[in-house]
């Protein structure tokens, strides 16, 4: 097996070979850097790749302005904080996708664009949180139709406890920094994750629909890998 390529920018050492070893392309982290290196990283990554597409999170919109000035068909989701450059992979499987609440949007958000940059299938279902235990259970076919099921939830945390108890689904759980004193700004939410009372609940970190995303579109590739044979 051939060393993994890498691009180097001086700044940033681009790993051109991510997609071929582990299935999910690289991603550009734009948080901390400026417009300019985010769009260069942007421009190796599609100069490197076996096909033309790259895209990048936690945007802001100085960088979503400087992406959309080199790429005019780039593709901008503000609430994701997500860009996508080129024709990201043909979707395959379903991976719906809850919150708690409305409020848990932007890291719904945040997942919703991963699974469609990692090639999977996306249903979201919205302001399914505890606090109206009906509206759940009302969902409770959708999740028998998933290939896998992320719960995005803040405040007690307690959604993703209930829809494993629903599903023999992996429960992708993603606690948020939405909640009121003491929530800690999302640690509350993420103890309750952790410490969930049913089985076959994977728990990612605060605020990170990106972790989520890369882990449920896996499931639902490998799931319908299965199929085609």
């Amino acid at each position: 097996m051939s060393a993994p390529r890498t691009g180097d920018l001086g700044f940033a050492r681009l790993d051109l070979d991510r997609e071929r070893r582990t299935g999910t392309p690289e991603v550009v982290y734009a948080a901390g850097k400026t417009p300019g290196e985010t769009v260069a990283c942007l421009a190796g990554l599609l100069d490197g790749s076996p096909r033309p597409f790259a895209w990048a999170t936690r945007v802001d919109d100085a960088t979503a302005a400087a992406v959309l000035e080199r790429w005019p068909d780039a593709v901008v989701d503000a609430q994701a904080r997500c860009v996508l450059v080129g024709r990201p992979p043909e979707p395959v499987g379903e991976v719906l996708v809850l919150t708690a609440g409305t409020s848990d949007g932007p890291v719904a958000a945040e997942v919703a664009a991963t699974l469609r940059a990692c090639g999977a299938g996306c249903r979201r279902v919205d302001d399914v949180g505890v606090a109206g235990i009906h509206r759940v259970l009302a969902v409770s076919p959708d999740l028998a139709a998933a290939d896998a099921v992320v719960v995005v939830a803040g405040m007690d945390g307690a959604l993703p406890s209930v829809v494993a108890g629903l599903t023999d689904r992996l429960v992708v759980a993603v606690p948020t920094s939405v909640g009121y004193g003491a929530a800690f700004e999302g640690l509350a939410a993420l103890l309750t994750m952790l410490t969930a009372c049913a089985p076959g609940v994977l728990v990612v970190n605060i605020d990170n629909g990106f972790g989520a995303g890369v882990a449920a579109a896996r499931i639902a590739r490998a799931v319908a890998g299965r199929e085609d044979r």
